[in-house]
């Protein structure tokens, strides 16, 4: 939609996301729990950590080229699972999945997605990755695995943060539903929007693809609220990761990691990559940012297993000192989903482009001609966190 070229940041995604995307929807995204402290600190801290500016060093046949979890990537970036990304935009997973594949990054489709695995599947070529909350069904678990791996899925994120859903004070004033209600409030923020509307008309994807029509007893929308509220669970241990790895059988990668002895867990259960994450400080409201975490983890484990971290990433910049302190991949969330929300598939290329630009030349000016080669080194000091 539009010329998307005019966005020259993140922020300037975001500005647009908020005009064409009803309020309740961009507020999902953009919300964290309870006073978001570990929402602002995810992006805050990030300015806390300074670059070694280096000059006469030669910087002609740059790359950003990396691997994650062995598989080529153009940049260490990935678009994260991201739950109802379809509302932002009719058809939001597919047309993200599509970007992403052109760009070379991988994208992660989220259990609790608007299209299908079948859905992505039908317009991308090139694997993508699976997220999976463990929920209390397991042969819902089960049919979802071998349905991931039909689709040639090449990789299983399993987010282990989630066994309790914190409060969102936004989502709860908004009265958040997927399909959305049809109250006189929500009407009219749907009605202000009106290419948002279109689209969304001409769709028939509205509600959670992966799960109506392929969980027991939930055919209809009215049952699939308490569906969710009762299969998350709370009694999750290591154990449940050991049996999903044991069926999936392929790459996986084990995301909410916050302490070093969670860490060494994930690393005892085989899986091939962890990512720090503090699920984009949407679960506990206080609990540190994932770059102030991400030293420690990396000091604890970094040896012995990938890793990789999301949380705050809003530029090119902050991918860079995520890979100086030692991660080997990151994801973004919000900042495709803003893209999404302005401009479709041109909007998430757009936000991809962005963060490239900036990730290219600010390693650049760091003395740095591949993004293989960055380290603690290119940082100037890394005590202030």
């Amino acid at each position: 939609m539009g010329n998307m070229s005019s966005a020259l940041t993140v922020a300037d995604l975001k500005k647009l996301a908020r005009r064409r995307v009803p309020k309740m929807f961009f507020d999902y995204a953009d919300s964290g729990a309870l006073t978001e402290q570990t929402y602002r600190a995810n992006q805050s801290d990030f300015e806390q950590i300074l670059f070694r500016q280096k000059i006469a060093r030669p910087l002609s046949n740059r790359s950003l080229k990396t691997t994650m979890i062995g598989e080529e990537v153009s940049m260490p970036l990935a678009l994260a699972p991201t739950g109802m990304a379809g509302l932002q935009h009719a058809d939001g997973e597919m047309l993200a999945a599509k970007a992403a594949e052109k760009f070379g990054v991988p994208f992660v489709l989220s259990t609790m997605s608007i299209c299908s695995i079948e859905d992505v599947k039908s317009v991308t070529k090139k694997p993508f990755w699976m997220q999976l909350y463990v929920l209390r069904d397991k042969d819902f678990v089960k049919n979802l695995l071998d349905r991931a791996k039909n689709a040639g899925c090449s990789a299983l994120v399993l987010t282990m943060d989630l066994q309790i859903l914190a409060q969102r004070h936004k989502d709860l004033r908004n009265g958040l539903s997927a399909p959305p209600k049809f109250t006189p409030k929500h009407v009219w923020q749907m009605a202000t929007r009106p290419f948002w509307c279109w689209n969304l008309l001409k769709t028939p994807r509205r509600t959670f693809g992966n799960i109506v029509g392929h969980a027991k007893g939930v055919g209809d929308l009215s049952s699939l609220g308490s569906w969710t509220a009762e299969q998350f669970d709370p009694e999750l241990s290591w154990d449940d990761v050991a049996w999903i790895k044991d069926y999936w059988g392929g790459k996986l990668i084990i995301k909410g990691i916050l302490d070093p002895e969670d860490a060494k867990m994930a690393v005892e259960t085989g899986a091939d990559a962890l990512i720090v994450s503090n699920h984009g400080g949407r679960q506990l409201d206080g609990a540190p940012s994932s770059i102030r975490v991400l030293p420690e983890i990396v000091e604890a484990v970094g040896k012995n297993i990938e890793i990789h971290m999301d949380g705050g990433i809003t530029s090119g910049q902050d991918v860079l000192k995520a890979t100086m302190l030692g991660a080997k991949g990151t994801y973004i969330g919000r900042p495709f989903l803003y893209g999404l929300g302005a401009g479709g598939e041109a909007g998430v290329r757009r936000c991809l482009e962005i963060i490239r630009a900036e990730l290219d030349v600010s390693m650049a000016l760091c003395g740095e001609r591949t993004i293989e080669n960055v380290g603690p080194h290119n940082i100037y000091s890394n005590n202030l966190l």
